[in-house]
């Protein structure tokens, strides 16, 4: 199952109305539960560096079924994914990638946001995902 156009493209405008307020320019990015690009966006004068981070951070959230910035705590020296974002093409695992969770608690995409500090493109996407009214994440064995 897949984000449909219609959610990804709201949590798009949703995660770009935070940005407005922050008073940053953000790429943001959805992708479908297959990595692919669904929703895409570059706010006026957002860095063009950001277009590949946001998309790498939804495909990062989505591949793994968890926020980017979990992600990144796992993956220091000495933790269990240390190296990680060697692996899939290049991953990004500091905040501002979330997974997309349906009603079902199925994953069904994710949201990507560069742009601005890690606390603000972590904000962003969160706004993006809050409007869709998605669950939680299901457990997951690589969460502390």
């Amino acid at each position: 199952m897949h984000v449909t156009i219609e959610k990804a493209e709201a949590a798009v405008r949703a995660a770009r109305a935070k940005a407005l307020e922050l008073g940053t320019q953000m790429c943001i990015a959805v992708v479908d539960s297959g990595a692919d690009l669904k929703a895409f966006v570059r706010m006026d004068d957002a860095w063009v560096g950001s277009i590949d981070i946001a998309t790498k951070k939804a495909k990062t959230a989505v591949f793994f079924g968890m926020p980017t910035g979990e992600i990144g705590k796992l993956s220091q020296p000495g933790g269990p994914l240390f190296g990680i974002e060697h692996s899939n093409g290049g991953l990004i695992t500091f905040p501002g990638g979330l997974p997309i969770v349906d009603e079902d608690g199925v994953l069904v995409g994710a949201i990507g946001v560069s742009g601005s500090s890690v606390e603000n493109d972590h904000a962003v996407a969160q706004a993006g995902v809050d409007v869709l009214g998605v669950s939680t994440l299901p457990a997951h064995p690589w969460r502390t």
